[in-house]
């Protein structure tokens, strides 16, 4: 131990080059990785209250991440930590998934699909029902998922809809002027005829949010059948052709920096994922992951990008990104007419 201490008073502010924390550890762990003692030997410093966080006295058990300020002895401590990888997750959900990483009536939840990760965890952007199939979009940051969820965003959803019969000129008019639902009007931004044999019939339709169920308690309300739902685009993310159903694709780098900038976040390339200038950030959520780059403090500095490429929102890419990692899947094949095409990564 007083080797530790001599160590402290001769360089107090020395910054351990090694290890990298990239979420909130133990106090008496992460001192203990940087050198500045043993963990038992710690646990006793902490204790006697030569440790503080923030200037209040330490707590043997607490964690401290990259905004706290640590001191031993009144010296300031410097630990390095560098901000989570934001990824994001592509999956083509087949019908017959559920989005809960539980079903207390033992369904298959989508989440069995998805790769493992270690310290993170996979957030859904959104839900389909049981019944419905098309792209999932996953992250590892809560506030991407926020931004990409909340309705002041107004983040497009494209769905390919199989009615049974035609539409009617009238019908068509109350998706695009406002259809009203329990809770509030709802409206499509655009129709569009998909065409079709017998009595099935494609359209495809965008809407401005998300709510639940809302595209087929649009056209119960018309007194329309839908018998095939099938989300081909979520934003300026749209389903890539080669992803079938069951099968999953990450974002790569440039597309990634490309869906932030959309959901009014910096880029890798800017100081961090924080909000754009002039907006008010919103509210975390509990499972919320600070977004990379470096920030005051303890932080990190963030990776070199790589590169890839991804369209803007409903357009096409100038080139399609390298495919991820998928996971296992089902057969794959065609859902729907024309399904994967439009705009894709």
């Amino acid at each position: 131990m007083r080797r530790t201490d001599d160590r402290n008073r001769q360089n107090p502010h020395r910054r351990s080059t090694e290890p990298v924390f990239t979420e909130p550890q133990r106090l008496h762990k992460v001192l203990a990785q940087c050198g500045y003692g043993s963990l038992r030997g710690l646990e006793e410093m902490i204790i006697a209250g030569r440790i503080t966080v923030n200037r209040q006295p330490a707590e043997v058990g607490q964690k401290v991440g990259p905004n706290d300020q640590i001191r031993i002895n009144g010296e300031l401590v410097r630990l390095r930590f560098a901000a989570p990888r934001v990824r994001v997750l592509l999956y083509h959900k087949p019908a017959g998934e559920i989005v809960s990483r539980s079903d207390p009536e033992g369904r298959p939840t989508v989440f069995d699909k998805l790769p493992k990760l270690g310290h993170a965890r996979w957030i859904s952007v959104g839900r389909l029902d049981f019944n419905s199939e098309g792209l999932l979009l996953f992250t590892t940051a809560g506030e991407l998922a926020n931004r990409l969820m909340h309705p002041r965003y107004g983040i497009e959803r494209e769905y390919a809809v199989r009615i049974v019969g035609t539409l009617t000129a009238e019908q068509e008019r109350a998706l695009l002027e406002g259809v009203p639902l329990e809770d509030g009007a709802a409206r499509a931004l655009s129709l569009a005829d998909g065409g079709g044999e017998g009595t099935n019939h494609w359209y495809k339709l965008t809407l401005p949010e998300g709510r639940n169920r809302e595209v087929r308690r649009l056209f119960e309300v018309l007194g329309v059948m839908v018998s095939r739902l099938i989300r081909t685009r979520y934003g300026i993310v749209a389903m890539p052709p080669e992803l079938k159903r069951g099968q999953t694709q990450e974002l790569e780098r440039e597309e990634l920096d490309a869906l932030l900038k959309a959901a009014g976040m910096q880029s890798f390339g800017g100081r961090g994922n924080r909000p754009a200038e002039g907006e008010s950030p919103e509210p975390r959520s509990e499972e919320h992951d600070a977004p990379p780059g470096e920030v005051d403090g303890n932080r990190a500095p963030p990776e070199p990008a790589r590169s890839a490429h991804l369209g803007g929102q409903g357009g096409r890419p100038n080139r399609r990104g390298r495919r991820g990692r998928r996971g296992r899947g089902g057969k794959g094949g065609r859902s729907g007419p024309n399904q994967g095409q439009g705009p894709a990564i």
